[in-house]
């Protein structure tokens, strides 16, 4: 590991190719970057392209406590077809001519917003008894799935062609929801059914498609030793959470794992962030029904 590379924290908001998965993704930034400590933030199946937060050095810690905010994608639609994918990718498994208008359309996308129940399809990452369901799917097995609350928080028609049955739509969701099963319950609600047909994820923690780089701008900016200019300090993952500026004094104690009233800091009830006497970043807390003022995850030191 390069001297740079070790230095290096943060997030790196990466627009992901088609044809690529996020593994492949965080891989080949591991060659361009020179570095092993990376994850990220929110897996995009190979077909899709987009927003992909890479969490870099210190800042992968981050991975299983992100919180969760809103995801934008934008999917191209086809009515009058199924897969066993819920994709156009997959086994073709019913055709017929959709014959919905846009109005139809619009109404049906309505029942969709809100809280939804959501079964994960089979080809997901979803592990069920210790197996993920893709690995099952791909047997020729179907088995039981729980349905799992999700919040859509908008659905838009961007364009449709009745005649065609094809169009874009664009949607805000909660994180774990699967926009290609979305698509696939709405086409079963017009009785036609309807496979996902292109995904753009256009917005995921915080960032948007146009904060992002490609693998190529980031290797151009790895060889000039600027890659840091690229990567947004990881803080910025918890922004909507309040703050806490730690004295000296507390700091030192915080960081010895001293057990801190809220009282002495003056914390908020939740989680929040916590900065030092300098205004560095130490990482995330909150207080336990002890009134302790415990760490949930701190990105200071090793």
């Amino acid at each position: 590991m390069t001297e740079q590379g070790t230095a290096l924290c943060g997030v790196l908001p990466v627009y992901k190719p088609k044809g690529w998965t996020s593994f492949d993704v965080v891989a080949k930034l591991r060659g361009i970057l020179k570095m092993k400590k990376l994850g990220h933030a929110g897996t995009l199946d190979p077909m899709a392209e987009g927003v992909l937060p890479v969490l870099v050095g210190k800042a992968a810690k981050a991975c299983d406590i992100l919180p969760d905010t809103a995801k934008g994608y934008e999917a191209g639609f086809r009515l009058g077809l199924t897969t066993d994918t819920q994709d156009i990718t997959g086994t073709v498994l019913s055709e017929k001519a959709p014959e919905v208008g846009i109005a139809e359309l619009t109404k049906a996308c309505e029942a969709f917003t809100g809280d939804i129940m959501q079964l994960p399809p089979m080809y997901s990452a979803v592990k069920v008894g210790g197996k993920r369901l893709y690995e099952l799917a791909r047997q020729g097995k179907e088995i039981d799935r729980e349905p799992r609350l999700r919040r859509v928080e908008f659905i838009e028609i961007i364009r449709y062609d009745a005649q065609t049955g094809e169009g874009v739509l664009a949607a805000e969701v909660s994180r774990g929801t699967y926009i290609r099963t979305l698509i696939n319950d709405i086409g079963e609600s017009l009785g036609c059914g309807a496979v996902m047909t292109e995904l753009k994820r256009t917005k995921a923690c915080g960032f948007l498609a146009e904060d992002c780089f490609t693998l190529e701008e980031i290797a151009a900016a790895a060889s000039e030793d600027r890659v840091r200019e690229l990567i947004a300090p990881v803080e910025d993952l918890f922004e909507d959470l309040p703050d806490v500026a730690l004295s000296e004094h507390f700091e030192r104690l915080y960081k010895n794992g001293v057990k801190l009233r809220s009282e002495q800091i003056a914390a908020p009830e939740g989680s929040f962030r916590v900065f030092g006497h300098d205004g560095r970043f130490i990482g995330i807390a909150r207080v336990n029904e002890k009134n302790e003022v415990r760490p949930i995850r701190n990105f200071h030191g090793e």
